[in-house]
């Protein structure tokens, strides 16, 4: 479904994406993972039209959408749920959700969406008429992904879901995670939290330093030394 091909990414004079490649296959969920300043945040923006690429392809159902505008990409099914979600806080719950269906049209779709989203985040549904700003990091997370959700992508982009939480939040969103995958939609997830990430994911991406240094599944990757030492803390 999508494939990233030689990606290639400065910020003035900074190098910050150095001839990435990776493939999403239709179904799965991939993690890429890495350290702070690696690159992750800046391959999603790149991916979702946030940030222009030096050189490189990216490629998406067979359509090549490098360089093009974030609104255009995203009516090709591509939905990014941004790091520190960007909700917005004077807005309530519901509108939130809302901003997440502006492409759409309909109507009973839209409203299909929005119960499985309170199916997901139960809390959601009792909070509706709160402003998001008032809510608790865990459950901003949850607006933030339900609101990514109600775009009904084809590609969900996630960048770092579990920013400080607290660990029983962090499990709610795994388990939600999980769910919203189960439902059929590819994921590309971005996460500091290695341990975490390799307990739901099909794939996975170690970034370092601007480049990809390592693929495979989880099982093989939290076999080797180097994964086990800088970020499994075996």
């Amino acid at each position: 479904m999508l494939k990233v091909e030689d990606l290639t990414v400065y910020y003035g004079k900074a190098l910050a994406l150095q001839n990435v490649s990776l493939h999403v296959d239709k179904g799965e969920l991939v993690a890429l993972i890495g350290p702070n300043g690696a690159g992750k945040t800046t391959l999603l923006k790149s991916i979702s039209g946030l940030v222009k690429p030096t050189q490189g392809r990216i490629i998406f159902n067979g359509d090549d959408l490098t360089g093009m505008k974030p609104n255009k990409i995203a009516k090709y099914g591509i939905a990014h749920c941004p790091e520190h979600r960007r909700l917005a806080p004077d807005m309530t719950v519901l509108e939130n959700l809302e901003l997440g269906a502006y492409l759409r049209r309909d109507k009973d779709g839209i409203k299909e969406d929005l119960e499985y989203v309170f199916q997901i985040f139960p809390v959601l549904k009792e909070r509706l008429n709160q402003p998001a700003g008032t809510m608790s990091g865990g459950e901003q997370q949850m607006v933030a992904i339900g609101r990514a959700f109600m775009a009904r992508p084809q590609l969900l982009l996630l960048d770092e879901p579990l920013l400080g939480l607290s660990p029983i939040m962090k499990s709610k969103i795994l388990s939600a995670i999980k769910t919203v995958r189960a439902r059929g939609i590819t994921t590309l997830l971005v996460e500091q939290d290695a341990r975490s990430a390799l307990k739901i994911v099909d794939r996975v991406y170690v970034l370092e330093n601007g480049a990809v240094v390592m693929e495979g599944s989880p099982s093989a990757l939290s076999s080797e030394e180097h994964i086990r030492a800088f970020y499994l803390g075996a």
